[in-house]
């Protein structure tokens, strides 16, 4: 067996608004990589996430580093651990992608990848047999996770900040953030904030009431303080869309690698580029009279690499409609576009509003 390199990536699960009143937790957190390359890519294994999730106390995300290091009794029969587990509830019931973790004479083996539903792996039928065995380098493998347990202070998680009048969607946008676990705050005074406060927000929203000036004037106070939040203009008064835009724009490493990598609709299908067979969800979201938001659930199943083109029933995609892909890695955004107009603007991969970018830090001379 050939060595493999062990590595730690940031990576993201996008939380969401669903239909029915349902919500995807939002879930930053350290994928692991072999030879450079994230293995949840290559697990297919839905909606999962490592145990070493950001926002998480101190003592417990140093235990979860410590078992990975081999210094307390694995948690499953067999010296098997846990190394993809619900990205909502973390339990076994849900399943879970466990491996037995184990010292071969000075070097750590990952071997047996299954995912696990019960205390026993049934391999047969819900193993990963090409995945496997990785041998590490003992020393490469403890550097990379001991540079973990400098952390003393707790996360405080993802931040994003609204930018504007309190008005009721705002409001409501920063209830729903908070209730999927992200940090969210509405103001007017970011031009007079200390630039060490500014650095805690990863994403910026500039609501309807925020002229150009004040933009302006934000922009500004961001790049002083050199952060790196991107900042957005809203896409549609659509709350599900609204959070999708925000999630998507916390990406903590929006150059890696993802599942999906292409989305765009029109009033007939909705066309899909996937670079890796992953578990994909489907919404489109109407602006109906009155602000009336109407939702509907269009897929929600596994998808093969290539160009997947997605017809929903009749009358779904309509005018004033956007569609939310969520998918292992990440959210994409797209408006469907009017076939009596004519295309607009190519927007499958990035959404209005990034054309600003992150806020470039400023060099030294």
């Amino acid at each position: 067996m050939s060595y493999a390199t062990f590595g730690l990536k940031p990576a993201m699960r996008a939380g969401g608004l669903l239909p029915g009143g349902g919500r995807r937790r939002h879930r930053e957190f350290l994928d692991f990589t072999v030879d450079g390359r994230p293995l949840l890519l290559r697990l297919t294994a839905g909606d999962t996430v490592t145990p070493l999730v950001r926002g998480m106390a101190p003592a417990r995300f140093t235990a979860q580093v410590r078992r990975l290091l081999l210094e307390s009794v694995p948690p499953l029969a067999g010296g098997r651990y846990v190394l993809y587990g619900c990205a909502e509830c973390t339990a076994l019931d849900c399943g879970a992608v466990t491996a037995v973790v184990e010292r071969q004479g000075p070097d750590v083996v990952w071997r047996d990848f299954a995912w696990q539903c019960n205390e026993v792996p049934d391999f047969v039928r819900h193993g990963y047999p090409d995945i496997g065995p990785f041998r590490f380098n003992s020393d490469q493998y403890r550097y990379e996770l001991e540079r973990l347990l400098a952390r003393n202070e707790p996360d405080p998680g993802p931040r994003v900040l609204l930018i504007g009048h309190r008005a009721a969607l705002l409001a409501r946008l920063a209830a729903a953030l908070r209730g999927i676990g992200i940090g969210a705050e509405i103001s007017r005074e970011a031009v007079r904030a200390h630039p060490a406060e500014l650095l805690r927000y990863g994403a910026v929203l500039f609501g309807d009431t925020v002229d150009a000036a004040e933009r302006a004037a934000v922009r500004r106070a961001f790049e002083a303080a050199g952060s790196g939040a991107v900042l957005l203009e809203p896409l549609a008064p659509v709350l599900p869309v609204l959070v999708a835009q925000l999630t998507r724009a916390l990406d903590p490493d929006p150059a890696a690698p993802r599942s999906l990598t292409g989305l765009s609709a029109d009033e007939r299908e909705i066309t899909l580029d996937v670079a890796s067979a992953c578990r994909v969800r489907l919404v489109v979201h109407r602006l109906g009279p009155l602000s009336r938001n109407r939702d509907h659930d269009v897929l929600d199943g596994i998808l093969e690499p290539g160009r997947q083109v997605i017809t929903p029933d009749r009358g779904v995609l309509r005018a004033r409609s956007f569609v939310v892909a969520h998918a292992a890695g990440g959210v994409l955004t797209a408006p469907v576009e009017s076939l009596v107009e004519g295309p607009r603007q190519a927007r499958t991969a990035v959404p209005p509003g990034w054309d600003a970018g992150p806020v470039p830090r400023p060099t030294t001379p």
